[in-house]
């Protein structure tokens, strides 16, 4: 199957930013080693995808409702038929159609995201001053917009450079090497991070979930995939990473919104016999994004009732009727 159409549609996107930049008076040139309207591009790309996939990310967070409001169910069908498990699998996948809930929903929008990624990273990996005409039009770009975007930079690293680029492909670019290797190393550890981050701070939000297939998939999100970024990182073009780590920092400040907006539902004691609604006790946040712990909220103490002193020992009772004045006689 060809992705032509992708490798047109990143283009487009592409090219559209960088001439709006340029039409608001943001240079070709490099400014602190940088060509920003080419980057400002590719950050922009990003804003372009999330708008656009930001309806698909809203029922990724209304399907995770849905499964924690099943997960009682969930665990009595697995107490149930703990010794088998096919017929375990069949009667969960029955609970979830009946209740209109997709355990792979919460997948969906990396999955869309990843031809966009495959497009960028084929259009800037393209990015070679030495291509022919016929090479450099392709996709819709001009031969100017294509040696612009050979030679731009981010702090006078090319955006088309990688961690793993050969001492050919660097002289191609007109880069240095340490300096590549700095900038696209400090890079792939914050993409690492920011990576790690947004899994993080979805798991403290709803919590690990019961069923061990998606507990599984939140473990990948969380240590797999920001590992293999170690790696598979040292072949990423620069542009890519930039794209990445914007893209991580959008979806920290989207989930944080929607999170707000779609809180996940009371757990404690719902549906109980026995147990009461009232006052229920909420649990207290432990760790925050980064890990720190919080201080649980400590409730304010009630004012002590003043103490009455007793008679002292071996005095008289004191009688209230006599110190009231005698009513007089009429």
């Amino acid at each position: 199957m060809s992705l032509d159409w992708v490798y047109y549609a990143i283009s487009w996107i592409l090219l559209v930013w960088h001439g709006a930049w340029d039409a608001i008076g943001i240079p070709d040139g490099a400014a602190i080693g940088s060509n920003w309207a080419w980057i400002l591009a590719i950050i922009f790309l990003v804003v372009t995808v999330r708008v656009i996939l930001f309806p698909v990310f809203v029922k990724q967070i209304k399907s995770q409702r849905a499964m924690q409001a099943l997960q009682p169910q969930v665990k009595a069908l697995q107490e149930k038929h703990k010794s088998d498990r096919e017929t375990l699998q069949k009667e969960m996948m029955e609970l979830y159609k009946k209740e209109k809930a997709n355990p792979l929903m919460g997948c969906l929008p990396m999955f869309l995201q990843i031809p966009v990624f495959l497009g960028l990273f084929h259009v800037l990996r393209r990015l070679n001053p030495d291509k022919s005409e016929a090479g450099k039009t392709l996709y819709g770009w001009t031969v100017t917009q294509f040696e612009s975007a050979s030679s731009a930079k981010i702090f006078t690293a090319p955006i088309a450079g990688k961690f793993g680029s050969t001492a050919e492909e660097l002289a191609r670019l007109g880069a240095n090497g340490t300096t590549v290797k700095i900038i696209a190393g400090v890079l792939v550890l914050v993409m690492m991070g920011t990576t790690y981050l947004t899994s993080r701070q979805m798991i403290l939000k709803t919590g690990w979930a019961e069923d061990p297939q998606q507990r599984m998939i939140q473990k990948l999100m969380l240590y797999g995939i920001p590992f293999s970024l170690l790696i598979s990182g040292a072949i990423f073009p620069i542009g890519v990473i930039i794209y990445w780590v914007t893209n991580n920092l959008f979806t920290l400040g989207q989930q944080q919104w929607v999170l707000r907006k779609f809180p996940p539902p009371p757990t404690v004691n719902a549906g109980k016999p026995g147990t009461s609604t009232r006052n229920p006790v909420q649990p207290a946040k432990t760790s925050s994004l980064l890990g720190r712990r919080k201080p649980a909220p400590q409730a304010p103490a009630k004012p002590a009732a003043p103490k009455i002193a007793g008679p002292k020992p071996g005095a008289k009772p004191a009688n209230p009727k006599k110190s009231r004045p005698a009513k007089r006689q009429g």
